[in-house]
């Protein structure tokens, strides 16, 4: 059994250095004057397009992947969100659900941080169910809906 466990290395070592000894063949050849040289000798030029070109191809896929951002995802602009200040919406969503973004009602109608209904998380174009949502789509339709109808849309903690 180990007669040919060493057996097995010791070809693996003469492969691999018969594989190092061809490399090194093959570059040696390349270095010299004729056919090879030109693969070593490229001009700059070339390398300077490919990079050129990667880095415009990178600034296109960035702005493609901005523009697949949803309006939500915009940061905040100092102490607002979509022209509603902050300490509004925060006061509205401690009253609400103590700032629980998973917060639900207890008969289940009411979800959310700012526990919207599904009519009017859908009114300001939320999908999908509040409780689901990120906390920061949240505060974007909350703010949204403050925009619209002021604190009318939350009777005790607006």
């Amino acid at each position: 059994m180990f007669a040919r466990r060493n057996l097995f290395v010791a070809v693996a070592v003469v492969s691999l250095s018969a594989g190092v000894s061809a490399a090194w063949a093959a570059s040696d050849e390349l270095t010299r004057e004729g056919e090879g040289s030109r693969l070593l000798d490229r001009p700059s030029k070339t390398l300077d397009r490919a990079i050129a070109g990667h880095e415009k191809r990178e600034r296109q896929r960035g702005r493609r992947h901005d523009e697949r951002k949803p309006a939500w995802a915009a940061p905040a602009i100092g102490d607002e969100i979509a022209g509603v200040p902050r300490s509004t919406l925060e006061s509205i969503a401690t009253c609400e659900s103590g700032g629980d973004p998973a917060a639900v009602s207890a008969d289940g109608s009411y979800r959310g941080k700012y526990q919207f209904d599904l009519g009017t998380w859908a009114a300001v174009g939320g999908s999908g169910d509040p409780v689901d949502a990120p906390e920061a789509e949240q505060d974007y339709r909350a703010a949204l809906l403050y925009a619209r109808s002021g604190s009318s849309a939350w009777p005790v903690c607006g």
